[in-house]
């Protein structure tokens, strides 16, 4: 890494540098990953900043950024490299006349079969490999970001072969050997804990759980990221959206989408967050139609508190 992350204090302001908002355990748990060289999994609800943390240490340090986007049935094919058949093929049909010149001298079929074989490295090279993101930031010639995204989407399988690449960073291709990455990548992992991951997961890994952040952290993500929003405004906002966080909906806004509305705010021109704006912008908000119900029914428009008839009254009262 470079002198940006020197320290934990460097840690924090490089990462500043990119616009992303460091707590003093964020920035410390970063600086203990690249010093110790282990591999980091961040942990948190969808939407508070895990992916772009990946993003910000790439920018902050001045690496390229590779990212593995995880799903169900995602395999070693899809995730370390596949054999371009097509072109094989193609150099094939380009150097057969050359072949049968090669072969054409053998003098039997057992000869030729060693000639060809002593052609393998021709068809069995890197040329041919299509590289796909974990192979590529093992054989990336520059430092690199590898981002392993939402890996409690892919199957228990594939977690248990991505334990010994993270393990030694190497992978074995049959036709090639053992191949030793270039320049050991610093891996972020993320995990919306959908599933549990595994304890050997975790154990080769620095921990970093992510939450949604207080109402001054997120303040300050909003006046960093949409300044043209007013102040008054921006924190009218940003205490709506956490008012909506402790309404246990379906799926609490993130802070993404506190973002998206600050700038659909700034987009309408408004200039005071009233029960009309509300309904007008609440769907940036929240995505399920039953979410938007309830928060109508709960926040916006609430019924009005209960009259206490004042035969009621008195009798509570003694008088």
């Amino acid at each position: 890494m470079t002198d940006s992350f020197a320290t934990t204090e460097t840690v924090k302001s490089s990462l500043s540098g990119q616009k992303y908002i460091a707590s003093n355990e964020i920035a410390t748990i970063v600086y203990l990953a690249q010093k110790l060289g282990k591999p980091l999994l961040t942990e948190g609800p969808a939407g508070v900043g895990k992916t772009e943390l990946a993003k910000a240490i790439a920018g902050a340090s001045g690496r390229d950024l590779i990212r593995l986007q995880c799903y169900e049935g995602l395999d070693e094919s899809k995730a370390l490299y596949e054999w371009e058949y097509s072109k094989q093929l193609l150099y094939t049909q380009l150097l057969r006349d050359k072949l049968n010149d090669t072969l054409g001298k053998a003098e039997s079929l057992a000869q030729a079969a060693d000639k060809l074989a002593k052609e393998e490295d021709v068809f069995f090279s890197t040329r041919f490999l299509l590289q796909r993101p974990l192979l590529r930031a093992i054989l990336s010639e520059t430092p690199t970001v590898l981002l392993i995204d939402e890996i409690d989407r892919a199957d228990a399988e594939f977690e248990a072969f991505l334990l010994e690449v993270l393990s030694d960073f190497q992978v074995s291709v049959p036709e090639l050997g053992t191949l030793t990455a270039k320049q050991k990548p610093f891996v972020v992992l993320t995990s919306n804990n959908t599933r549990e991951l595994s304890e050997a997961l975790k154990r080769r890994c620095l921990y970093l759980f992510i939450d949604y952040p207080t109402l001054e952290e997120e303040l300050a993500v909003v006046r960093l990221k949409v300044p043209d929003l007013n102040p008054k405004l921006a924190r009218q906002a940003v205490e709506f959206v956490q008012r909506l966080r402790k309404a246990d909906m379906r799926k609490s806004p993130s802070i993404s989408e506190t973002l998206d509305w600050a700038s659909a705010l700034v987009a309408l021109n408004a200039q005071n967050i009233d029960k009309e704006t509300l309904e007008e912008t609440l769907s940036v908000l929240l995505k399920h139609e039953a979410d938007l119900q309830k928060a109508r029914r709960q926040i916006i428009n609430p019924p009005p508190p209960k009259q206490i008839p004042p035969d009621e009254f008195r009798r509570f009262s003694g008088n």
